[in-house]
């Protein structure tokens, strides 16, 4: 077993929140250049708040974009209306870099995991599944206009005790003028009740300050790549640090963790076992992985029986899951895991 799935507590937050704002950003930007031009290299870093924009990193490709009017529309298409001042800095990739990559190297040292657990339909622990319907829940009922006093900033928390749900905390942006009481019911009505089912027993907080007015931009700073146990597990294996978004698939951080949780679903989905951790790790501008190990639930090695089965070169990666195409903005908000439209969602035959 890699975690206590018995007691353990996860989070997710909205699209509207400062960091996943950031995510957004740095994700639109690389899927608009690899909508362009395939063999884009990317890594897009925005910090935002208060009123500003910034987006810094480095590029290297033949298409043709606007980063401040990107960054300008997502913000607005997320829901938030406020003025913000942009400014970009964005420079070529490092040669030093890229004579690695060039010879299909691994664009950077690192650690990568991926988990899958038969759990749930979405091969993924129980609370990390409700953590993020409760977040996405959250910008249904605002997009839908069924609660009309709905914010684009929120949070969602879960809390698993004794291996049912213990305790759920939902934190909503909101119109000044609504009461905290109103704001309660009706998210325990529309919200939480709709997905958790039958809440009795549950400790619910909402909005536990008791007045959220002020979101995004407004209230907050944002920094791509902050939400990265969001992103992945919640925090229940192990993370080797690396952000996801606005990284094109040479950067392993991104494609190697999309590889791991590839083979881990698939020794789940073929009955190879009920949990499973996989792990790689790399050198700069080398292909072959350093090391490659895949763990069940009982901490035994089950390597051997997937090891010719899958390819953790960064260039083998990059062609199996079909990975340089403009399908990033979508993993940007509520988990790159258990989408099923997504290639290392995919089940095939071992």
């Amino acid at each position: 077993m890699i975690y206590n799935s018995q007691n353990y507590t996860v989070e997710s937050v909205t699209s509207g929140h400062p960091d996943k704002i950031c995510d957004q950003i740095s994700d639109t930007i690389l899927d608009i250049c690899l909508a362009q031009d395939p063999k884009t290299r990317a890594g897009i870093e925005v910090l935002g708040g208060h009123g500003m924009i910034f987006i810094c990193g480095e590029i290297t490709t033949n298409a043709e974009i606007n980063f401040e009017e990107t960054a300008r529309q997502v913000y607005r298409d997320i829901g938030h209306q406020h003025d913000l001042k942009i400014m970009s800095n964005v420079a070529k990739q490092s040669p030093d870099i890229a004579q690695g990559v060039d010879t299909g190297g691994a664009g950077d040292q690192g650690i990568m995991y991926g988990y899958a657990t038969d759990e749930t339909p979405e091969f993924l622990p129980r609370g990390v599944v409700l953590a993020h319907k409760l977040a996405k829940g959250l910008e249904v009922l605002r997009q839908s206009g069924e609660v009309p006093w709905l914010y684009p900033d929120g949070k969602s928390q879960v809390t698993i005790s004794n291996g049912k749900v213990g305790a759920i905390l939902v934190s909503c942006q909101h119109d000044a003028q609504v009461g905290q009481e109103e704001i309660k019911q009706t998210l325990i009505a529309k919200l939480i009740k709709p997905i958790v089912g039958d809440i009795s027993g549950i400790e619910i907080l909402v909005n536990p300050t008791g007045r959220f007015v002020q979101g995004g931009f407004e209230a907050d700073a944002g920094l791509t790549g902050r939400k990265i146990m969001v992103d992945t597990y919640g925090g229940l294996i192990p993370h080797g640090g690396g952000a996801f978004s606005g990284k094109d698939p040479t950067k392993v951080d991104r494609s190697a963790a999309y590889m791991s949780r590839f083979v881990a679903k698939n020794i789940v989905a073929g009955g190879l076992a009920k949990n499973c951790l996989v792990s790689v790790a790399y050198a700069i501008g080398r292909a072959e992985p350093l090391m490659v190990e895949a763990v069940n639930e009982k901490g035994e090695s089950i390597i051997d029986k997937i090891k010719n089965k899958f390819d953790f070169r960064p260039q083998a990666i990059i062609e199996r899951l079909n990975l340089r195409r403009p399908i990033y903005r979508q993993t940007s908000a509520y988990g790159h895991f258990g989408k099923e439209s997504l290639p290392w969602e995919e089940i095939i035959k071992l």
